[in-house]
């Protein structure tokens, strides 16, 4: 297949437009809402998630009832562009079409969204998503041998699932003027038994070739390039844990673009290098996948939305630094206006330049209750923060890497920061700090006032400490070269009153970086 167009910013929509408007939704009202976000911007494809079951939404029969207000304004407004005779997935291209882009289909190949539902609870079960076919066949799900959320999610071992997930995508490209389609592995990654990934891999394999082989033979049937995509891990090793045989598509050319993404929330630190580097020599893209937030990252002076902004740039500009060829957008639900700046900034190493950005150490999240427990367990597993300050035998500590994508001998900084954020930390602790083996002092320090809102519940600002503590420092342009750097924290003295159990927790750590 030729090498697909430079599309800058590839943006999924998982569908949710459908219940933005009251219903009956017009068809203009829809349209409005799924592009109003990516018009104008440096988005050039967007991938529209035709829906995580079996099925598809072509086939969506009306339910005897509704089980709560908003099942009934997504459903009942695509039921009724089907009952006016419109077609909402030929609207989507032709639209995208008149305004510059390529719409592929999106797939998602094992959504689990039924909050933790187990195989026994499906018969009694109202839950929208719920298929005839997945309620006929719990023995082609994976049950109790796989974590609990993720007990109705199906067994890709299985012949049938494969070949019934393969029709649904069969007809779902045969139907309309797609550019291409993505094979959305990454919602979600349970696919086998625990620890059966690996050797099961060559399954899923059989999946992607066989659609390999369906878009070749639609590019050749209608004379132009139907491109296939695939969402994965963004390690190479966890992809082998998952069972996404990455060598083995490459070399068989059984994609032409790989989103590197995380299961849950953005994945901060996908191997992009790597992973052009498995291509080289190909005609294979690689666009990194941002998600809805990254996940667990504390609040620092900015604001929310600050913060969020600043630290995508610095994400996308390290992407970009390590050779993407693009970024992919997922889960950002947005209006015209909310994302706009990022959707005009985050493709182009250029317009990244002179930018505010935070870079920040992997922060590792782990739910094993409450929602979504589970769903982190096959991401960021080289997740260096939050970690426990020990004392150790030779003086060592956590080391965590920061990779600057900023040219600040050439860009100069307005304003240049070092910063870390420790929980559980008393007057007496000491630390030293490593900046490329270089200790580092001067530091200031300020409290992270953390208010209980029982007792407080109006925020007022009664205690002068607390025990999570933000440190900083200033950095000149000549410590903070383009490229990788470590960043070393060792615990050299505990407050002698505090007991050794009680560890100091090392939660952030940031370089924060603004323009004039």
């Amino acid at each position: 297949m030729q090498r697909p167009p430079d599309y800058g910013i590839i943006y999924n929509w998982d569908g949710a437009p459908h219940g933005y408007s009251e219903y009956p939704q017009s068809m203009e009202q829809f349209l409005d809402k799924a592009y109003s976000v990516m018009k104008d911007t440096q988005v050039g494809a967007h991938f529209w998630s035709t829906g995580g079951s079996e099925d598809g939404d072509r086939r969506l029969n009306k339910p005897d009832s509704y089980i709560h207000a908003r099942h009934f304004t997504q459903s009942a407004n695509i039921l009724s562009m089907y009952d006016r005779g419109e077609d909402p997935h030929a609207a989507l291209i032709q639209r995208g079409h008149e305004l510059g882009m390529h719409v592929y289909a999106s797939v998602r190949m094992n959504d689990n969204h039924f909050g933790g539902m187990q195989p026994g609870e499906m018969e009694q079960s109202k839950h929208p998503s719920l298929t005839q076919f997945r309620r006929n066949h719990p023995e082609y799900l994976l049950g109790d041998r796989v974590g609990e959320w993720f007990a109705l999610s199906f067994d890709f071992a299985i012949s049938e699932v494969r070949e019934r997930r393969f029709n649904t995508i069969k007809e779902l490209c045969e139907n309309s003027d797609w550019d291409g389609v993505e094979l959305d592995w990454q919602r979600h990654a349970f696919h086998f038994d625990e620890d059966y990934g690996y050797r099961m891999r060559y399954t899923l394999t059989d999946i992607q070739r066989a659609v390999r082989t369906l878009t070749n033979e639609i590019s050749e049937r209608r004379g132009k390039p139907f491109y296939l995509a695939a969402r994965v891990n963004g390690y190479l090793e966890m992809c082998d844990r998952i069972g996404y045989d990455i060598k083995t598509w490459v070399e068989e050319d059984l994609v032409d673009i790989l989103i590197p993404a995380g299961g849950a929330a953005t994945e901060t630190e996908h191997e992009v290098a790597e992973f052009k580097k498995l291509c080289e020599g190909t005609n294979i893209l690689v666009y990194p996948g941002f998600d809805a937030s990254i996940s667990g990252t504390a609040l620092g002076p900015e604001d929310g939305f600050t913060k969020d902004q600043m630290m995508n740039r610095a994400l996308a500009a390290r992407h970009h630094m390590l050779g993407a060829d693009g970024i992919y957008i997922f889960n950002w639900h947005a209006n015209g206006e909310t994302r706009r700046e990022l959707l005009n900034t985050i493709g182009s190493t250029e317009t990244l330049r002179r930018t505010d950005k935070i870079y920040a150490a992997t922060r590792r999240v782990i739910i094993d209750e409450g929602e979504w427990r589970g769903a982190f367990w096959k991401d960021r597993i080289r997740g260096t923060v939050p970690v426990p300050l020990k004392r150790t035998l030779t003086g060592d500590g956590p080391t965590m890497i920061l990779e600057v994508a900023d040219d600040l001998t050439s860009d100069k900084p307005s304003h240049l920061e070092l910063r870390f954020r420790l929980e559980n930390w008393a007057k007496g602790d000491k630390l030293k700090i490593l900046w490329d083996g270089e200790e580092l002092d001067n530091f200031e320090r300020h409290y992270d006032q953390v208010f209980v809102p029982f007792s407080n519940q109006f925020i007022s600002h009664v205690s002068e400490v607390s025990d999570v503590i933000w440190i900083s420092r200033e950095m000149t342009v000549d410590e903070v070269l383009m490229g990788s750097h470590q960043v070393k924290v060792i615990l050299k003295h505990r407050n002698e009153e505090i007991d050794d159990n009680s560890d100091i927790i090392l939660t952030d750590v940031e370089l924060v970086i603004r323009y004039d």
